[in-house]
């Protein structure tokens, strides 16, 4: 095995010197393993690089071992094509007329198709990748060479349990995955099959988007503050809401939208209000936070605030309200018609007086696929799992056919993306339903990356029709929402948490432990918005004529999914203070695969509510 030194070694005999060296020779490590190259290879194969590059300095920079990736990609591909073109087999008549007869030559056995659907068990793995090649566009890779992803060692093991939970992933077992009749002997019916409904206002498949005009992201922003406001204001627990730029001696209470004065992240010099501009003058008026000892905003966050404004020009604030009431202990002493405001606008828990069964589920979030190649074997592996440990529900979250994938970017296939995605996803999961029976359930969530779908956000769902399997495979919009025997589930495929985090100021007291994605996951659900961020970055194709009822979040689900690239967790979420304060299991299921390799799924069963619940995350 390669060592930092050895390779170092190599690099400084061969003239180049290493910046951000102890990343660089990490990074040089890891290749020489995935590629089983020894460390004088791995140098020739960068001097190559150098000189087609045309580098002019001698230093090995973090920012060129991507493109160096690519580079070893290639020259992998162009081996494996060597010898292949080298064990090449021009068939003859006499090849045709053997194999008619019925003579086999210098072959153990002649594999046949199956004739009808019954004798069809268990899809080879890499059955696959010749009906990809069917569709004339290619791999990179041969079916007998081991990918990094196929030669990993460890599969299927459990990084952490969340609730009560005994179950435990067993480690891989390659024939596990290609008896089709131990598959069959070790099944697991699952124990009922659950129901599902569709809820949610999200756009439909082939709706019109990006016609928004700079009205319809006023109209969008009003709306917020003004339900956020009518909110407040039939609660009864808070003052009568003012203008928070009008000068007042008096405290005064003031409901608006954080605002960032300039273009860089929030900071205490640049933190504004802006109130509606129906109910108030709709001024901006900047806020001085630091007499609170905890809070925590970002822009687009709606709020209520309590402070003082004398002079007009200055907001000084004393208290911080980032979510509306939860509970309704006072709307019996309010006037009918503060009380119909409050019915319809206070985020409330799901009906207690519905009896939520057990629902069990699978959760993997895209992409599918690892980098290096389009073999779809995370997918492979997760689909055999599946079989094994059957859920009620497999939830899949996209990308699935990733835009930011190497060969998708380059555009290094001959298929059509929709093809792709009909050929390695839809067929796969075809033949898990008819495979598993009626019992199992899918839900496909897309996702903006989604090469073969919309670029839009809020985002309509697939356009999914297979025939005799329609009531067992279910396309959602993104965001979405769903109901499993009862149990509420909301889920939403942009990577809200990791932009919130890069945008988010918070402020704790010393000494106190704080579970950061606790209170970013929690942002969503107090601000009742699915995508509370605004403005949105350049890269999140907002249609703000689409979001108003399409980003709201009506009632607290029971289980909140939210995919990200940070660290994946399952948590219990828990909005107020009191012991019936409502709680909401997140999810973030991480990615199935990273990079070249393995990434993770969730494996969850729901038993009435969170305490009940059990999970785990599981490395595939």
């Amino acid at each position: 095995m390669a060592t930092d030194e050895e390779i170092k070694n190599e690099f400084k005999r061969s003239g180049f010197i290493l910046v951000e060296e102890d990343e660089i020779l990490k990074r040089c490590v890891t290749l020489c393993i995935n590629y089983s190259l020894k460390p004088s290879d791995l140098v020739s194969s960068w001097e190559l690089y150098h000189l087609n590059r045309q580098l002019l300095d001698q230093t090995v920079k973090k920012d060129d071992m991507d493109g160096f990736v690519l580079h070893l990609q290639n020259e992998q591909k162009e081996s494996i094509m060597r010898v292949e073109e080298a064990g090449l087999h021009l068939y003859s008549n006499r090849d045709v007329d053997m194999l008619l007869d019925g003579v086999q030559e210098d072959t153990e056995e002649i594999v046949t198709t199956p004739t009808n659907k019954s004798q069809r068990l268990h899809p080879d793995p890499f059955d696959s990748i010749s009906r990809s090649r069917d569709y004339g566009y290619s791999t990179g890779k041969s079916v007998g060479h081991v990918t990094p992803f196929g030669s990993r060692i460890e599969k299927f093991v459990v990084k952490f349990n969340v609730g009560n939970v005994a179950a435990h992933a067993e480690n891989g077992n390659n024939n596990d995955v290609e008896n089709s009749e131990d598959d069959i002997i070790k099944r697991v019916q699952t124990s009922q099959r659950c129901s599902l409904k569709v809820n949610g206002s999200g756009p439909e498949p082939g709706c019109r988007f990006m016609y928004d005009r700079t009205e319809d992201r006023f109209s969008a922003l009003e709306y917020r503050i003004v339900r956020h406001a009518d909110a407040f204001a039939a609660s009864g627990l808070y003052e009568e809401q003012v203008d928070p730029a009008v000068a007042s001696q008096r405290s005064i209470f003031a409901v608006g939208m954080i605002c960032c004065d300039g273009e860089g992240h929030l900071n205490d010099k640049s933190i504004l209000l802006q109130s509606s501009a129906e109910r108030t003058s709709g001024q901006r008026v900047p806020v001085d936070l630091k007499r609170l000892d905890q809070f925590s905003i970002f822009p687009g966050q709606v709020v209520g605030i309590e402070g003082q404004n004398p002079s007009g020009h200055y907001l000084t604030a004393s208290k911080l309200l980032d979510s509306v009431p939860l509970t309704r202990t006072v709307d019996v002493d309010l006037p009918p018609a503060k009380r119909q405001i409050l019915d319809q606008e206070v985020l409330v828990p799901a009906e207690e007086s519905c009896q939520k069964s057990e629902v069990s589920f699978i959760i993997a979030s895209g992409p599918f696929t690892t980098s290096d190649n389009l073999l779809f074997e995370p997918l492979n592996e997760l689909l055999a799992y599946a079989k094994r440990k059957p859920p009620q529900l497999l939830v899949l979250l996209g990308p699935f056919v990733d835009s930011e994938h190497p060969e998708i970017k380059k555009g290094a296939v001959d298929a059509t993306f929709n093809e792709i995605f009909q050929v390695e996803v839809l067929r796969k999961l075809q033949d898990y339903v008819e495979f598993m029976g009626s019992e199992v359930r899918v839900v496909l969530v897309p996702s903006i990356r989604d090469a073969n779908h919309d670029f839009i956000f809020p985002q309509p769902p697939f356009d999914i029709h297979i025939p005799d399997l329609e009531h067992q495979m279910t396309s959602l919009s993104n965001p979405g929402t769903f109901e499993a025997n009862q149990v509420k589930v909301s889920c939403c495929t942009v990577d809200v948490l990791k932009q919130l985090s890069g945008e988010e100021m918070s402020k704790n007291p010393s000494g106190v432990p704080t579970d950061r994605m606790s209170r970013l996951a929690s942002h969503l659900l107090r601000q009742r918005s699915f995508y509370p961020l605004y403005p949105p970055p350049e890269s999140l194709p907002y249609d703000s004529s689409l979001a108003p009822k399409a980003l709201q979040i009506s009632s607290i689900p029971d289980i909140l999914l939210l995919p990200s690239d940070m660290r994946y967790f399952v948590k219990i979420l828990s909005l107020g203070e009191e012991e019936d304060a409502a709680k909401c299991v997140c999810v973030n299921p991480g990615r199935l695969a990273k990079g070249e390799g393995a990434g993770t799924f969730v494996e969850l069963t729901y038993k009435g509510g969170p305490e009940s619940m059990h999970a785990s995350i599981i490395s595939i």
